[in-house]
């Protein structure tokens, strides 16, 4: 830009005054003006500063050629730093921003004290036009300046900037630049220009005053009008309707005018201050100020007038018309009030006449009145924003209030009409064409887009009567539509009516009674329209009758230029005349006159209907609030360009609607929300309800949903989608609100027309079906009737097009697409970014679909990343969930806008479809008050019960699963029911009771209220009463009836839910108060729902909600369980699982800290024992050992079940944990102790034998010592050995004198003889024996072989099919041969195993009895080991009556389980059971016998120690002294002792390791079972997979001991070493710690070597086992400093031996760390599904009441599940098997099946197993089967065949597929 005065910018420049008088044409205007206030020291003004480069003092206003050369642009800067005096300051340029400069170190008070001077000199709209400064140093921070400005509620953060005092960096002011030009465009690029200081009254005389056009003095009824008006000639420009009046403005009026305007703005500034809204014009309110969760509106006297405004506003938003009577309670006596008069104390006397009639003294005209109601109305549309005024609008509307047309700005005067505020109103009228018969049509639309005729009223001059109560009777005599002077609250004085229209419809109900036969607008110009010329000249051109009241007529009055204009244009014109007494008279056609002097109101607005009935049945013009836009000199506020920006991007959209049959535009341009949505959701319930080959069907149905979300994302790509989601993508959040405004407006306008017609042939229709019923006509025009309805119906479903549809759309295409896995690189299409938009969306308050009414389903996955999105931008936030269940139509979605001020769709034909939530904000206030413990309310609120657009379909299901979902996502539940009629409440009842009966049955308790709506008389205590009563008496009947189809005791509604029906029912009245849709709602109404909403707080208050993340898993949780017919048995609370799994791993934390302890506690005293300190172990002792940690755990488990967060989960489980840990920690202390006391006995037991080893040793050393001094320097070394052998033996002898050497034991042998006693023959047994087959007995595919038949009947599987299969089943002769020899021959391939062939006669057994024999054989092993191992081998020996008494067993039990069969079983399974379990029992009782012969056996202990001795006795030949022998002796102990106690340690230090780090050990029990069957596949080891799926445990056990060997051979061998070497090193300073303290405490006592020794001993006690050394040998030591230094030179060795050991060496000793971690992590549930044989993944033990589960059940085939009759095995997982229809046989010989949805009435193996029912298959055994399928039908003689072929689908999986299944599903 150039500049033009400005020659050269280097060159000092001249001030440019812009004062009005100054001004001249060569002036150059700056772009931006820039005030300095602040203080004075702030900045360093020079030639350098850029924004200040002149030294001139205050008030100088200059361009800053720095700020030329740096941006170009010419910017004015005044200086006004410090306090200078303001007249000088230039008016007729505004000021675009004030730079309050602040130093740093002072900012906080500067800024406080500049900001008062600055609001008392501009007024308080200033602040959104100051930038804060802070100036600084150059080589300062300015650091918390920022925090401490933010304290000031003033302060914005946005309008801040730091620079340094010099103002030289250009980087600085460019960035403080842009800050402004950001505010000033917030600021609508206006500039501030008002001074308000009182030190100014000069320079107000310069403000404009060509925006106050009139003075607005007095009250609209009562002004003195002394304004005298000429008539002028009036001009007709084109039309005659068209008048143009001039008015004179006397020159006395002239003379005041400005004073009158200044008074006007100070009494409107005034006004705001008292309502508290002065802030308010600049900073708009917002319904984000409004809708959260507040206190409930109660209007009272007690609402001070600073709250007057905000009480208005909500009392309007909560449907109550009586927001316009609040009282005001008297805070100061400036302000009046009616009071009550005070009384006289004095005598009454005639001389009181005289004082009682003077009011002189009483009357204080000083006195403020209170703010008139309509003042506080137009105030608070004033301070509103366009969306708040929006919402005011329509509730104003729905109140039947009339709505501003004309509103005069309070500031500028201007005059606005609020179209796009009226946009969103819709009204619905019935119109009568009166012909040769009555015509009823019914009309629905936008009331800006109805062409009515207008009747507009005005008043010229002063009169007695009121307009406005004259114009209510024309409309309504019942409510003030129009406010006047009569209505409660009014008062002589108002401040921003004068000049406002406002506007109000009549809508006729089509009934005889109607005032009007079609829809009318009535216009009320307030005040005198001689004072607002502009606005009386707008209306009497747009209207199509005037009607005029006047005081008197005559050609003198004020209003004769009016009045003739009015006379001469051709609109009919009403004269109502105050002085005259005469009836209507036409004086000329279509000019009347009307006599108000002495009339009643009734005759005047009875003569008006008529004059204005007949006026309008000729021609006449139309008024349509839409052409307001077009009226010049009116500004309109959908003009704005953010508003107009807002339409331009709707219409963009629309206009590919326009021209097309509404009906279908969802098929066009909605392609993925129609039929392909509606298949895909009936395909996806039909996988719920499959029948005969259901995995082949279910793969079926799989693809095709697959082909039906390919389809949704190729006709994805729609105009409308495309602009739509571009235009959200990409409008700021302003614009995007108007955008979706405008949306909402264009599409309801669209459809609305369509719509009515629709409905009303709808009405019709349902009309005559009902009175065809009511005949009991069942002929075919009933039918056809009724075809004819549903045609309609699916009409008005294809017609019903909403915002809602355009969201449901794009959760479709999200789905599609996201179900695809496929990311489009086409912005105009990210579907990727539409859960975020619509999280926006949601959180701004916007309500979003939770369920498709249309289809009946929910979109979960959508749902699910929309609730994903809200949590990562407001956090897991708590919410408390309010549900809304009810029949339709009964007023749900009116109550909840009343009670938030929510905006869920109400009207007639739009009422909501399915379900939608709104997100709701709680007041810091209420949170506060009442201890809330939630954030949010969540509303969701649904399509009413028993819908009429399902007429004719069977509703019950539907009604279920809607009043099933709502109910359980609820924290509360309210039940809507219209009416008072039970019978009317019957099903709806049942419904309910029922739905709050599941949950009970899945733990999940809401709570509920009842609300009876539409309540004749509610205040009837009695009738209440009654009411109630038989409300109970229905909850209970229905609680009795739905107790009986949900199977559970229930005797009366109270033991469903926790039911106070004093407290929880709530009467409502009447929404209407008469009859719509003229009527106003009813204010008994409002009070009602505010008492709800004071309920339903209290009862939020006892609540702690929920997370956004739980609910959003209940709605997946709920809606799977739904989609099954048995929900209670098909619910699956996800968090909850979720919550369980993470107390599991806790769990295995916390027993694993008691269990590592109590094995430190055991090792200490097992080695205490073993050194003879420790004879008894007391449980007391165990006990407080152990009570540190167990205190620790239980203060640690009390944290955990505190945690806020998951607490109301946890709590179900606290106790049986709290137990479950006590009862471990009690099992803990009795092993130990059990542990402890056999090694006492142990001990005990060979106490003889410790004592002769005593005496053995004692002699030994003596003759070795003897003897080696005898040969010293004598013999050589190879006679030494002979002579010591020599000794040796004789010693050996004596020791083992008279003791029977204990014998090897041959267990062969005596099992052999153990059954041939039992009668079996010799050969049988031989035979059993060398075909090895029993070593494998439990994991045989098939037991054939070992039965023989005892009747002739049918043992054939189970049926896997329905009843209509079954019968070709038995037909089929096709029985599976030789399935035994095959099973047998697998089984020698993959074992070497030779099986037996199949006797001739055997039958096939089925599959149930397989599996029965199976677990008979598992139940024999385990009682049979168990029995065995209380036997006191280790310390007693082995005795052949064990195996006896185990034989017998076994033949015991086998004769019992036969009896109860249909079947025998042979000799060959008795004998091979009994050496399974023979070899089963083998191992233990071997290693038992070893230990008892190695503790107990004399001469094994001494060949045991020959060597050590040989040792002993060379040292003494070599001439060693005794300390050098001594010491000897005692490192030869410590090696082998310390060696077991570094394994023993390492072993517990290692499996905690492991426990810590390894992560298939660090988790539950689920998370084992992941690594486990990780480990198979990557194995791909049938063997090992059949072992896994027979016998899970010993998988697990083989599994836990492989990893441990690979951890600490291989993978972390390094790691284990450390902790090994650590151990060493433990031991080794414990050593030498123990040697240094015995040698000081020896050398101190000067005892001898038997102290010494027993202070050795007693130091390593706990650490190290030591063998008594006898001292009587070694009493001549008497240096103990060199016996220390001996043995330290000893352990030298000791050590670097030590260091080198190898981990193998732990093997040998007690401890080992495989079976610690066996220990640990196989003490849990192994229970196997009957069904597919998957594992119960508990972690406890015994977890009851809680049911056997599994997060993902296996194909059937897996454990040989097939087709009953048939060779044909069955695919079918179990989830899938109990969502189908087909049946089972439990016991595989009866013929009486259970259909597989209720398995759990099949028998006790099946009645705890929870199986929910589940879609989703783990790849994991889909890749198994295809797999292993060769494998699997020779193990179990079946195949893949028939029903039982492998699904195509399946073949697809990799085992690299599989493993990831793994970590997908399993990571619960």
């Amino acid at each position: 830009m150039e500049c033009d005065p400005v020659e050269d910018p280097h060159e000092p420049q001249h001030s440019v005054t812009k004062s009005a008088s100054a001004a001249s044409n060569n002036t150059v205007m700056p772009e931006l003006t820039l005030l300095l206030t602040g203080d004075r020291n702030s900045i360093e003004i020079g030639t350098k500063n850029i924004l200040l480069n002149h030294d001139e003092q205050t008030n100088v206003e200059q361009f800053s050629a720095k700020l030329y050369d740096l941006c170009g642009r010419h910017i004015s800067v005044i200086n006004m730093l410090g306090h200078p005096n303001i007249d000088r300051v230039p008016l007729n340029q505004g000021i675009h921003a004030f730079l309050l400069l602040v130093p740093y170190g002072q900012h906080n008070s500067h800024y406080k004290s500049r900001v008062q001077w600055l609001e008392k000199t501009f007024g308080r709209g200033f602040l959104s036009y100051v930038m804060t400064v802070v100036t600084h140093e150059s080589n300062e921070k300015c650091e918390g300046a920022l925090a401490d400005l933010k304290a000031n509620s003033s302060f914005a953060e946005k309008r801040y900037h730091t620079c340094t005092r010099t103002m030289t960096d250009e980087k600085e002011i460019v960035s403080l630049l842009e800050k402004i030009d950001v505010m000033v465009s917030e600021n609508d690029h206006q500039s501030y220009s008002r001074l308000t200081s009182v030190q100014n009254k000069d320079q107000k005389e310069h403000l404009d005053h060509n925006s106050y056009k009139e003075e607005r003095v007095g009250t609209e009824e009562e002004m003195e009008i002394s304004t005298e008006v000429t008539s002028g000639p009036s001009e007709t420009k084109g039309k005659e309707e068209e008048i143009q009046i001039s008015t004179e403005v006397t020159s006395e009026q002239s003379e005041t005018k400005g004073k009158g305007t200044v008074d006007v703005e100070k009494e409107i500034e005034t006004l705001l201050s008292r309502l508290h809204l002065q802030d308010k014009l600049q900073q708009k309110l917002s319904p984000a100020d409004f809708l959260k969760i507040g206190p409930p509106v109660k209007p009272s006297n007690d609402t001070c007038e600073k709250e007057l405004a905000y009480t208005f506003l909500q009392t309007l938003l909560a449907l109550d018309y009586r927001a316009r009577h609040i009282l005001v309670k008297q805070e100061s006596p400036e302000v009046s009030h009616p009071q009550s008069a005070p009384v006289s104390d004095s005598t009454d006397t005639d001389d009181d006449l005289d004082e009682f009639f003077n009011t002189d003294e009483d009357s204080d005209q000083s006195k403020q009145t209170h703010a008139h109601p309509m003042d506080v109305q137009m105030a608070v549309f004033h301070c509103s924003d366009s969306f708040l005024k929006q919402d005011m609008v329509k509730k104003l509307s729905q109140c039947q209030y009339a709505l501003p047309l004309l509103v005069p700005d309070p500031v500028t005067m201007d005059i606005e009409c609020p179209l796009w505020t009226l946009r969103q109103i819709i009204k619905t009228w019935k119109v009568t064409e009166i012909k040769d018969k009555d015509t009823i049509t019914m009309k629905s639309m936008p009331i800006c887009k109805a062409e009515t005729p207008m009747v507009s009223f005005f008043r010229l001059g002063s009169l007695s009567q009121s307009k406005s109560h004259l114009m209510n009777s024309l409309i309504n005599d019942t409510h003030s539509t129009f406010f006047h002077r009569n209505c409660k609250g009014s008062t002589k004085s108002r401040h921003l009516m004068d000049g406002v229209a406002e506007i109000a419809w009549y809508f006729p109900a089509g009934n005889p009674n109607d005032s009007f036969t079609d829809c009318i607008a009535f216009c009320n110009l307030h005040g005198d329209a001689l004072m607002t010329e502009k606005q009386r000249e707008i209306l009497i051109d747009k209207s199509s009758v005037n009607v005029v009241f006047v005081p008197t007529l005559g050609r003198t009055q004020k209003s004769t230029a009016v009045l003739s204009a009015l006379h001469k244009s051709p609109k009919p014109l009403i004269i109502l005349v105050a002085d005259k007494d005469c009836g209507a008279v036409e004086k000329k056609p279509g000019k009347y006159i009307v006599g108000l002097k002495e009339r009643s109101q009734s005759d005047v607005a009875e003569e008006l209907k008529m004059i204005i009935k007949k006026t309008l049945s000729g021609p006449h013009t139309s008024f349509q609030l839409e052409s307001m836009s077009k009226v010049s000199g009116v500004r309109v506020d959908e003009d704005d360009p953010v508003c107009q920006k807002g339409k331009s991007a709707a219409m963009e959209i629309l206009n590919l609607l326009q021209g097309m049959d509404i009906s279908k535009i969802k098929e066009k341009f909605l392609p993925c929300q129609g039929n392909l949505w509606h298949e895909w959701c009936r395909i996806k319930k039909e996988l719920y309800h499959l029948q005969g080959n259901i995995e082949k069907e279910k793969s079926q149905k799989e693809q095709e949903l697959t082909q039906i979300r390919q389809e949704q994302c190729s006709v994805s790509h729609t105009n409308l989608m495309k602009s739509f989601t571009e235009s959200l993508l990409s409008l700021p959040s302003t614009d995007k609100e108007y955008f979706l405004k405008w949306m909402q407006i264009l599409i309801d306008a669209l459809s609305t027309d369509d719509l009515a017609s629709i409905l009303q042939r709808y009405d019709e229709k349902w009309s005559e079906v009902v009175s065809l019923k009511n005949k009991h006509d069942k002929s075919p025009l009933l039918d056809r009737k009724q075809n004819e309805l549903e045609q309609i119906s699916k009409e008005l479903q294809s017609a019903t097009f909403g915002l809602e549809h355009i969201f449901r759309e794009m959760g479709q295409i999200y789905e599609a697409h996201k179900s695809q896995k496929k990311q489009t690189h086409n912005r105009q299409t990210d579907w990727s970014k539409y859960p975020e938009l619509a999280a926006d969306l949601m959180i701004s308050g916007h309500p979003m679909e939770l369920m498709d009414g249309d289809a009946g389903y929910a979109p979960l996955t959508w749902i699910s990343s929309v609730l994903e999105e809200v949590i990562r931008k407001l956090g897991d936030q708590t919410v408390f969930v309010l549900s809304v269940l009810g029949v339709q139509s009964s007023g749900k979605s009116t109550m909840l806008n009343a009670m938030f001020g929510l905006q869920f769709a109400v009207s007639a034909g739009r009422c909501t479809k399915g379900a939608f939530m709104q997100l709701i904000k709680v007041s810091e206030e209420i949170r506060n008050d009442l201890k809330l413990k939630f954030d949010y309310f969540l509303v969701v609120d649904t399509e009413g019960l028993r819908a009429l657009e399902l007429a004719g379909n069977t509703t019950t299901h539907h009604d279920n699963e809607l009043a099933t979902f709502v109910v359980g996502l609820g924290n509360m539940t309210l039940i809507n029911i219209f009416g008072e009629n039970p019978a009317e409440m019957q099903d709806v009842l049942q419904i309910v009771v029922q739905a709050f009966m599941r949950m009970k049955k899945v733990k999940l308790s809401p709570s509920c209220v009842f609300v009876h709506q539409n309540v004749s008389d509610i205040g009837a205590a009695e009738k209440n009463m009654d009411g109630k009563r038989r409300l109970q008496e229905k909850l209970d009947d229905m609680a009795q009836l739905a107790a009986k189809e949900e199977d559970c005791d229930v005797k009366c509604f109270s033991d469903v839910i926790a039911f106070d029906v004093q407290k929880d029912v709530k009467y409502f009245a009447q929404l209407w108060e008469g009859s719509p849709p003229m009527a106003p709602p009813n204010p008994r109404y409002s009070e009602n729902v505010q008492e709800l909403k004071h309920i339903i707080l209290s009862k939020a208050s006892q609540s702690s909600g929920i997370t956004l993340s739980y609910f959003k898993s209940k709605i997946q949780d709920l809606w799977n369980a739904l989609m099954n017919e048995q929900f209670v048995f098909s619910f699956k609370n996800t968090l909850e699982i979720a919550v369980y799994r993470k107390l599991e791993v806790q769990y295995a934390t916390w027993t694993w800290t008691l269990r590592s302890n109590m094995l430190t506690i055991e090792n200490q005293l097992y080695t205490r024992i073993e050194n003879g300190k420790l004879d008894r172990v007391e449980n007391s002792y165990l006990f407080t050992e152990m009570s540190k940690t167990f205190e620790e755990i239980k203060k640690d488990m009390n944290l955990y079940f505190e945690d806020k967060r998951d607490k109301d989960m946890l709590v179900q489980w606290r106790g049986r944990f709290e137990q479950k840990i006590k009862e471990f920690h009690e099992e803990q202390v009795k092993g130990v102790k059990k542990t402890l006391d056999e090694v006492i006995q142990q001990k005990k037991a060979r106490k003889e034998l410790d004592d002769k080893k005593t005496e053995f040793e004692n002699k030994l050393l003596q003759k070795s010592k003897e003897l080696a001094h005898s040969l010293k320097d004598k013999a050589k070394e190879e006679e030494l050995k002979s002579q010591f052998n020599t000794v040796w033996g004789e010693l050996v002898s004596e020791l083992s004198a008279g003791i029977k050497p204990i014998e090897d034991i041959n267990l062969e042998e005596d099992q052999k003889s153990v059954l041939n006693e039992l009668g079996f023959e010799w050969g049988l047994i031989k035979g059993c024996k060398d075909s090895n087959r029993y070593h494998v007995l439990s994991k045989v595919g098939h037991y054939s072989d070992y039965v023989n038949q005892k009747k002739q009947r049918d043992l054939s599987e189970e049926s896997h099919q329905s009843h209509e299969s079954k019968k070709e089943n038995k037909d089929t002769g096709k029985q599976g041969t030789n399935v035994f020899k095959s099973a047998f021959n697998y089984f020698k391939q993959v074992t070497g195993i030779v099986p037996t062939t199949q006797q001739k006669g055997s039958s096939d057994l089925s599959h149930e009895q397989h599996e029965q024999i199976r677990s008979f054989i598992s139940q024999v092993e385990q009682q049979s080991l168990k029995k065995i191992q209380t036997k006191p081998v280790a310390t007693r020996g082995y005795r052949s009556t064990y195996l006896q008494e185990m034989a017998q067993n076994v033949q015991t039990k086998v004769t019992e389980f036969e009896s109860q069969k249909p079947y025998a079983l042979r000799k060959e399974f008795t004998v091979d059971l009994s050496l399974y379990v023979f070899d089963r029992a083998g191992r233990w009782l071997s290693q038992s016998h070893k230990t008892y012969r190695k503790n107990n056996d004399a001469r094994t202990y001494s060949e045991s120690k020959k060597d050590q001795y040989y040792s002993i006795f060379r040292s003494f030949w070599k001439g060693n002294s005794s300390a050098a022998v001594f010491g000897e002796m005692i490192c030869e102990n410590l090696k082998v002792s310390a060696v077991e106690a570094v394994c023993n340690k390492t072993a517990i230090d290692l499996t905690g390791e492991m426990r810590c780090s390894f992560p298939a050990f660090s988790g539950n029990r689920l998370n084992l079972e992941k690594h486990v069957l990780k480990s198979l596949a990557e194995k791909e080891d049938f063997k090992s997979f059949i072992t896994y799926i027979q016998d899970p445990r010993s998988q697990a056990e083989y599994f836990i001991k492989d990893e441990v060997h690979k951890y600490m051979f291989k993978e972390q061998s390094h790691k284990a070493k450390n902790i090994l070497k650590k151990n060493v090193d433990d031991i080794s300073e414990l050593v030498s710690q123990a040697l240094f303290t015995a040698t000081q405490e020896v050398k101190t006592q000067k005892g001898g070597t038997d102290m010494w020794m027993e202070q050795f001993s007693s130091l390593l006690k706990d650490k190290l086992t030591l063998d008594t050394i006898s001292c009587q040998n070694f009493r001549d030591i008497n240096n103990f400093d060199f016996l220390k230094e001996e043995i330290e030179k000893g352990l030298v060795p000791i050590k670097t031996e030590m260091s080198r050991l190898s981990l193998d060496k732990m093997k040998d000793f007690r401890l080992q760390p495989d079976q610690i971690l066996i220990d640990q992590l196989c003490r849990c549930c192994w229970v196997t599904c009957p069904f597919c044989a998957a594992v119960c993944t508990n972690t406890l033990e015994d977890h009851s009441p809680d049911d056997h589960n599994v997060p993902f059940h296996r194909s059937g085939s897996v454990k040989g599940f097939h087709y009953r009759n048939t060779v044909e095995m069955s695919v079918n997982f179990c989830t899938t098997d109990v969502a189908s229809d087909n049946s089972f046989y439990p016991d595989g010989v009866s013929e009486v099946s259970v259909p597989f949805k209720q398995y759990r009435t099949a028998g006790p193996r099946f009645a705890n197993w929870r199986i929910t029912p589940d879609e989703s298959k783990l790849t994991y055994w889909t890749w198994f089967v295809c797999r292993f399928q060769q494998e699997l039908e020779n193990y179990y003689g079946r195949k893949f065949e028939g029903r039982g072929e492998i699904p195509s689908q399946w073949r697809t999986h990799t085992k690299q597929q599989a493993i990831e299944s793994l970590d997908e599903t399993y990571s619960e």
